[in-house]
């Protein structure tokens, strides 16, 4: 009698853990599907002129995100952000920049400064926005969720330098990134802007 007993026993409590390792799971597929359901669209920021700027304005489109900087080795880069905005924008592309000082101290001036830099030397009339932080303590929240695989559910993708460019698809989603150095009219881009798979 004992040793049925004990078999009950020994029944029910591996029903009980079976049923908690379930649940355990289930909750931990929740938070991780919960991470990465947030997209591109979820972020407002701020233009270089203060104001508003849902993304969420730009679903449908796909969007170029790049982090720059004034006195970079890379400034020249502003030219062919500017003659790719022209020659693929509209509708379908847009490029978007993100001042920033985060290397060597290459961003130093205000939005004012900054704006007039970009307008002066490279006629920029793509968004730009207001200066943030892409990296460390104080990243700005939309470069956390881009460079962060838990928040934006694709990849680990860290800012190396200056100009580097990130790749959202026409539903806010990360597809990749290129490097400071791939230059705007890179195979790795222009292909990625004409691809119309979706």
């Amino acid at each position: 009698m004992n040793i049925i007993l004990d078999k009950a026993f020994v029944s029910e409590n591996m029903n009980v853990m079976k049923s908690t390792l379930y649940l355990f799971a289930m909750l931990l597929a929740g938070t991780v599907a919960n991470a990465q359901t947030k997209s591109f669209y979820d972020f407002t920021v701020k233009t270089i002129d203060g104001a508003d700027y849902p993304l969420s304005q730009l679903k449908g489109k796909k969007v170029l995100v790049v982090n720059t900087a004034s006195k970079c080795g890379f400034t020249e880069q502003y030219a062919d952000l500017q003659k790719l905005f022209e020659t693929y924008g509209g509708e379908n592309f847009i490029v978007i920049g993100f001042p920033a000082n985060n290397f060597l101290s290459q961003e130093p001036g205000s939005n004012a400064d900054i704006k007039e830099f970009c307008t002066k030397n490279y006629g920029v009339t793509f968004p730009m926005m207001e200066k943030i932080s892409v990296k460390g303590k104080d990243i700005a929240p939309l470069y956390k969720w881009l460079t962060t695989k838990s928040e934006n559910g694709v990849m680990d993708a860290n800012v190396s330098w200056n100009f580097q460019k990130f790749m959202i698809d026409e539903n806010g989603r990360l597809v990749d990134f290129a490097n400071p150095k791939d230059v705007p009219f890179s195979n790795k881009i222009v292909d990625w802007i004409k691809d119309d798979k979706k």
